[in-house]
């Protein structure tokens, strides 16, 4: 088989030598293309190939309708919304993710975040390096305070274990359902979106991006949040409407917000409006971006691999 790597995975050469080795020993062909390869190169190799391993490139129908001999498809990203699903399901071709390979990258990334943003180290940083000093530039603790976790996922639920660690009380809430006995054992109360936007301090999301939670927070869900709370997604970009968020924090509705993810993957145009809200911090989708991150996503995506030649797919997406 003609495997087929479509970008850079962030790994050294000897680590991809080492994770391709055992599928040249068996026969099979791969090729690595690099970051800036054109459509045109892409699809000359794509056409041809068995298998595609891709991270966060988008992959549209299209492109994948030409590439007939393609069965199955390796994301080495947790999110699979940049591929489409759909033509990949018409045609038959298999395709599974990465999933856990960020989860405490991301999960430390939250909490990171949420600290730098509320205590204003970006601000105080700033005004220390030009000879300023704190004042004014006061903000809240994260431990004691209500946190509303969006998503209960193993990200979420890692997130959750953190919190606890910090003395928060932890509301979650989930579009899929969890048991009684689930929700004791990750440590949160179970409650409606009304309830979590209602009665949190804080709010941080960690749901995949589907039909049911694209544009989940927008202006009307912004309204119902406590004034003076903070909101943090560093989920998908759609699920929260960019342009509610920022009049939220311009409007002095919300304290402040972090956000790690975008309609677009960065670099972000300069008339995003979250680049010129007030109180935000941008992060160019980094919470996932660690060095044990990198080197665990493409042992995930080749085992993947492995697992499918073999006839027992895994972390199935379609």
């Amino acid at each position: 088989m003609k495997i087929v790597l479509l970008e850079p995975l962030g790994n050294s050469e000897e680590k991809l030598k080492t994770l391709v080795q055992p599928f040249l020993a068996d026969g099979h062909s791969f090729i690595a293309l690099d970051q800036n390869s054109s459509e045109v190169t892409l699809l000359e190799n794509m056409q041809d190939a068995d298998v595609i391993v891709v991270g966060n490139m988008p992959l549209r129908g299209e492109m994948i309708a030409q590439c007939q001999k393609l069965r199955f498809i390796s994301i080495a990203f947790t999110g699979f919304d940049h591929v489409d699903i759909e033509q990949c399901r018409r045609q038959g071709i298999a395709v599974s993710n990465a999933s856990g390979y960020a989860t405490t990258a991301v999960a430390e990334a939250t909490i990171g975040l949420m600290i730098s943003t509320m205590r204003h180290f970006r601000e105080t940083e700033e005004r220390c390096r030009s000879g300023g000093s704190k004042g004014g530039l006061v903000g809240p603790l994260l431990a004691g305070k209500t946190v509303g976790v969006i998503g209960t996922g193993a990200i979420g639920s890692a997130v959750i274990k953190l919190l606890n660690a910090f003395g928060c009380r932890v509301l979650g809430y989930s579009p899929s359902p969890k048991s009684p006995e689930e929700v004791r054992r990750i440590g949160y109360e179970k409650v409606s979106l009304e309830q979590l936007l209602a009665e949190s301090d804080i709010i941080t999301l960690h749901c995949p991006l589907n039909d049911s939670t694209r544009g989940l927070i927008g202006a009307k869900e912004i309204a119902q949040m406590k004034d003076g709370a903070y909101l943090f997604n560093l989920a998908r970009g759609p699920v929260v409407d960019s342009q509610a968020l920022a009049d939220a924090l311009n409007s002095g509705k919300l304290a402040g917000a972090g956000v790690d993810v975008y309609e677009v993957e960065p670099p972000l145009p300069l008339d995003h409006p979250l680049l010129h809200a007030k109180n935000v911090v941008t992060l160019p989708h980094i919470g996932w971006y660690s060095r044990e991150s990198l080197e665990r996503r493409a042992e995930i995506a080749f085992a993947n691999i492995c697992e499918w030649m073999a006839g027992k797919q895994q972390n199935r997406v379609v």
